[in-house]
């Protein structure tokens, strides 16, 4: 009998990731017999015909063992040790095994793994003897046919167009597409007009015509394509009112582009679509970094500043763009922030939206400026030294997605391949019942199917691998992993919720294999420790996750819990009440690992509210809260703003990684609602040279002074001392050789003579004053302690004005 070749491939789908030491392993011994002891082998690294690295091994195996299942994974060598290159683990909710599995069948049998999708599905080049080529591919499981249909644009400057009609007007072309045993329907460069010759396809338009599995017929637009057309809000189907004009349509209903991602406009703004003049990619990035200006790579480092750019060009444009962000980058470098935190770019709904409604995430939001643009800012962002993360959103879709996931290839609910449906309709009373809900706009994503998972991950580890993205913040990685349930009566939908978790996994694993150095932050507010733990430990993997209850202990504005201290909220009142800084001081100290810490974000500058005494109470900007929405004139304005550079300090100052919101560092005073924003936009900018700049003048020495600290960029804290009454927190930042106590009073009366703190970690010693709040030049009184200030048997005795911080360092 002769020994059966079975060759396997690894295929990751991303033109720039370095894997080390390649194996592969499987469920056979050197002989190719089936056993419980794996035998491993090299695998050769090769270039795949989409132009990605690639590796593959050939294995002889034992013919007897033809029509027995095997398993195989692929290992490669990392810093940590070796890990395996698989991420996904088996779709069976109870496993996290990481291999796959296939049946022995004959001679030159191939088995495949895809890393990523990136270049397997959608639009992409394919290289061969015959050229570089178009392939378009298409996961649809349940579609009878499946035809690439192409439309044209027309008119000076190709302005017309971008759309296909429902009942077929505006097709130009339509070329049957072929399915294999995945689902997955693909092109023939042969059958394609041309012959699918590349250069014919770059920047030409497409969708799918799909013959769905009652005979129905939809179009759909590319979920894998790179560029959606239109930077409007114009949805033809729903009125008459469409001009025609390619620019004026919502690109998630519109034509997906053919784009070539190895390239990139040659200027920031081109004048003509499509573009004509490039850059290849090597040498766009080949200047990215400032030798002066390092991008951190540490959370710890991290000082993010939380940015919206459809929120900026307040009063010189009708929304923000990355124009826009690009000339404010300036700005931040001044300030001293080292990350930007992008809400979401994802291709999304409508007009001037905050972007949690994505519906094609591997494209970037035209309204915005677009993929191209977008890699001139992350370029200048670190040419500035500053990191760029991208909020991403997994947890639902855009709400109405006819022409993107819904209903894809089938109208039958439980076969709505990118929804989660539990059973059948009959089930239930009413059809919806099936799907899940989880505290979102949408119905939950079906991540029971790889490819679902796939396309999520596939979109982050592009923005990695292509547009050099350093970190990501997942939204609401709780409505994932904890808050799934049926849409029919609210019961528990656990296996959605052990999925979503699998899924998180396989996220987090797959971006430490395209980039070990990635800070991923989760947006979580169950308390789960796994959470940040390691995937290897049972964890989900993340760096850190945000912590809400730091800022409703803090400021406290979004709710009226009484089991928070809202240590703001309280102390704008203006009287002389205690605050509970007790309560605060212990979740700063539960803060110290695996936390991003704010004392504003875009979830409550505006956008929460509660009941109390009959009426709705809405969150507002830090300043807004400092005084309770009284006007911010005369006293009233120095009192907020003392309140304001205390309640900023404790984040910026803690051993959390610091977080706050645009306009913050320039007070800021106008709610940013999502429904609302444009019409509430401010110039920081114009803040800055105005009335907000004392307070920038504070943020910016207190971001310089962490920015400088070794002890206040570790996770060491020590409580000193906490009094309720007196409205004052002490806390010890050591570190590294240095020592720094941070003194904060909320009180409406000065210490002038001196507040006196005792605590056994004060060794006698000098201390001088590096930081205080009350100094003239940040618009206080000028209470500061001048001179050395000496400590003794364990006190330490600090000059505090009014609402104050004040820092100290050994000498």
């Amino acid at each position: 009998m002769m020994p059966i070749a079975v060759h396997f491939e690894y295929r990751t789908g991303l033109r720039h990731i370095v894997l080390r030491d390649v194996r592969l392993a499987g469920s056979w011994d050197d002989q190719g017999r089936p056993s419980a002891q794996w035998s491993s082998v090299p695998m050769e690294p090769f270039v795949a015909d989409d132009g990605c690295p690639a590796f593959r091994a050939t294995v002889r195996l034992d013919d007897a063992a033809q029509g027995a299942t095997l398993r195989w994974s692929v290992t490669t060598a990392t810093d940590a040790g070796t890990v395996s290159a698989m991420p996904t683990e088996q779709s069976v909710g109870s496993s996290s095994d990481q291999h796959r599995e296939f049946v022995l069948r004959g001679a030159d049998q191939v088995e495949r793994y895809h890393l990523t999708h990136c270049r397997r599905l959608g639009a992409n080049p394919v290289f061969g003897d015959d050229g570089e080529r178009v392939r378009f591919a298409v996961w649809a499981p349940n579609a009878r046919t499946v035809e690439l249909v192409r439309a044209t644009l027309s008119g000076p400057n190709n302005e017309k167009g971008g759309y296909i009609f429902d009942d077929g007007r505006d097709v130009d072309t339509a070329t049957a597409m072929h399915r294999d045993d995945d689902g997955v329907w693909t092109t023939v460069a042969a059958e394609l007009p041309g012959g699918g010759a590349w250069s014919d396809y770059d920047h030409t338009l497409y969708m799918y015509r799909i013959t769905r599995d009652d005979g129905t017929i939809a179009y759909r637009t590319d979920l894998f394509s790179r560029c959606q057309i239109g930077s409007g809000n114009v949805d033809p189907a729903r009125g008459p009112s469409w001009c025609g004009c390619r620019k004026s349509l919502d690109g998630t209903k519109s034509c997906s582009v053919v784009v070539d991602p190895a390239r990139i406009t040659k200027a920031f703004e081109s004048c003509v679509f499509p573009e004509t003049e490039w850059t290849p990619e090597e040498a766009f990035w080949r200047d990215e970094y400032d030798p002066a200006n390092p991008v951190p790579r540490r959370l710890e480092d991290l000082i993010i500043y939380e940015l919206h750019v459809d929120g900026l060009a307040a009063g010189r444009g009708p929304r923000g763009t990355l124009k826009d962000a690009m000339a404010f980058l300036p700005y931040l470098r001044r300030l001293g922030v080292n990350a930007v935190e992008l809400m979401p770019l994802a291709e999304y709904e409508g007009w001037a939206s905050w972007g949690y409604g994505s519906s094609h995430y591997l494209a970037i939001e035209y309204a915005g400026g677009g993929r191209d643009q977008f890699k001139w800012f992350v370029r200048e962002c670190h040419r500035h030294g500053i990191a760029v993360i991208m909020d991403v959103v997994y947890n639902h879709y855009i709400a109405d997605a006819e022409r993107a996931e819904w209903a894809y290839d089938s109208t039958a609910p439980e076969r709505n391949i990118w929804y989660w449906y539990e059973g059948r309709p009959q089930d239930y009373s009413f059809p919806e019942g099936g799907y899940i809900d989880n505290d979102s706009t949408g119905w939950a994503p079906r991540f029971w199917e790889e490819n679902v998972r796939k396309l999520f991950i596939s979109s982050a580890a592009m923005l990695v691998d292509e547009f050099h993205v350093d970190g990501f913040r997942v939204d609401q990685t709780t409505s994932l992993h904890a808050y799934a349930k049926l849409h029919a009566d609210g019961r528990p939908a656990n296996g959605a919720r052990i999925f979503g978790q699998k899924f998180l996994r396989e996220w987090t694993r797959t971006m430490r294999l395209v980039r070990p150095d990635v800070i991923l932050i989760a947006e979580d507010h169950s308390g789960w420790p796994a959470v940040t733990q390691p995937t290897a430990a049972g964890g989900l993997g993340f760096d850190a996750a945000w912590y809400a209850e730091f800022y409703h202990q803090l400021v406290g504005d979004a709710t009226n819990d009484s089991a928070r201290a809202r240590l703001l909220k309280f102390a704008g009142y203006g009287d002389d009440r205690p605050l509970n800084m007790t309560w605060f001081a212990g979740t700063l100290a539960a803060s110290t690992h695996g936390h991003v810490v704010y004392h504003e974000s875009h979830d409550e500058a505006g956008n929460s509210s509660y009941e109390e005494n009959g009426h709705k109470v809405y969150s507002a900007r830090t300043i807004v809260t400092a005084v309770n929405g009284a006007p911010l004139v005369g006293a009233t304005r120095g009192f907020a703003e003392a309140r304001t550079r205390v309640i900023a300090a404790l984040g910026l100052l803690g051993p959390a990684t610091p977080m706050f919101f645009m306009g913050e560092e320039v007070g800021a005073r106008e709610p940013y609602r999502y429904n609302d924003f444009i019409g509430h936009r401010e110039d920081f900018e114009a803040l800055a040279e105005g009335e907000g700049a004392r307070l920038l003048a504070f943020y910016r020495a207190v971001i310089a002074l962490r920015r400088g600290s070794a002890a206040l960029r570790s996770h060491a804290l020590d409580i000193l001392h906490v009094h309720d009454a007196n409205r004052v927190l002490a806390v010890r930042r050591a570190d590294a050789g240095q020592e720094l106590v941070v003194v904060a009073s909320l009180n409406n009366h000065a210490f002038a003579d001196g507040y006196r703190i005792q605590h056994p970690l004060l060794a006698d010693g000098s201390w001088r004053e590096v930081l205080n709040s009350d100094a003239a030049a940040f618009g206080g009184g000028g209470l500061e302690n001048i001179g050395p200030v000496a400590s003794g048997h364990g006190a330490l005795t600090v000059r505090l004005a009014a609402n104050t911080v004040a820092v100290l360092q050994r000498v």
